[in-house]
């Protein structure tokens, strides 16, 4: 898969010890809006996925955490590579010094019948919804967000820029 880009955020000594843990989310674009989900509790947009789980590739990893989060039923042959976002900061990690994070995004379709979410405990607090999303308006709200994980919402707004400039919301 490409890489599209890397967040480093420097904050890190690079001779500790390392976390990894890399993730897969999902990009469905329809009538040039985009499937986000929205933190009602801290007013940002993510991508739905996470973590790929040990035995998972990385397409059954992106449907699973979308099914979960957002109500998504992905279409398995719809899946294409899109690219990929390394994340490199400070831990927060017992037992690691720093975190790198491989983000894989996949563009597909979706079913049209949204099922319910299953959000863990930490989702539930952020309350975070599914929501198609002109793209101009995730990036307006993320780049005005101060709070939360900034290099998360980095991460997103390079992606949706990313989208932007290669047309696929034209």
């Amino acid at each position: 898969m490409r890489m599209l880009f890397t967040l480093d955020a420097q904050d890190y000594d690079p001779n500790g010890v390392a976390f990894v843990r890399p993730s897969a989310r999902c990009i469905v674009i329809q009538n040039g809006r985009v499937a986000m989900l929205h933190s009602l509790r801290y007013d940002y947009y993510v991508f739905p996925g996470g973590g790929i789980e040990p035995g998972e590739s990385g397409e059954e990893a992106m449907m699973r955490e979308a099914r979960e989060e957002a109500g998504l039923v992905v279409v398995p042959a719809s899946i294409r590579e899109f690219g990929c976002v390394r994340r490199v900061q400070k831990s927060a990690y017992k037992g690691s010094d720093y975190f790198i994070q491989d983000n894989y995004y996949y563009l597909c379709q979706a079913e049209k019948e949204i099922q319910p979410q299953k959000l863990d405990v930490q989702e539930q607090e952020k309350r975070l919804v599914l929501e198609f999303v002109p793209p101009e308006q995730a990036l307006l709200v993320n780049r005005r967000q101060n709070g939360g994980a900034p290099v998360m919402l980095e991460r997103e707004i390079g992606i949706l820029e990313t989208l932007k400039q290669e047309g696929y919301f034209d």
